[in-house]
């Protein structure tokens, strides 16, 4: 048996153009950006996960979006044994990063992810070092 090169991520597709999202298989559970293509440059537009309905269904219902303009996507497929609250996660970090990124597309307002807000240390000097997870 093979070992995978990543923990989280099954397999990936980047820069992939708006037209071919129907060639997504059904299902497929992971997270997703929406891009808008500059000619070799990619902005973010917006950040999001899929978990039952599937990424494909996302970005179709993001297709006819007025305020999402985007020309692109990637996506980020997730292993089956990650579950929905994992993916979650990841959609919240990817958002809080983005979330006041005054490159990011004007209309891409990315709410904040709340448990990540739970463990946020403002001030590194009260970073408890001794703390075991």
């Amino acid at each position: 048996m093979s070992i995978s090169q990543t923990r989280l991520i099954k397999r990936c597709a980047e820069w992939i153009p708006k037209a071919n999202l129907g060639l997504i298989p059904g299902g497929t559970r992971g997270i997703y950006a929406l891009l808008s293509c500059h000619g070799k440059d990619y902005d973010v537009v917006y950040i999001g996960m899929a978990s039952k309905g599937g990424i494909r269904g996302r970005l179709r219902s993001h297709k006819g979006s007025d305020t999402k303009k985007w020309t692109h996507f990637s996506i980020f497929e997730v292993w089956d044994n990650i579950s929905e609250s994992e993916v979650e996660e990841l959609e919240g970090l990817l958002r809080e990063i983005y979330r006041k990124d005054r490159n990011a597309n004007q209309f891409n307002t990315q709410k904040r992810y709340k448990k990540l807000q739970k463990v946020r240390v403002k001030d590194l000097n009260e970073w408890d070092t001794t703390t075991q997870h």
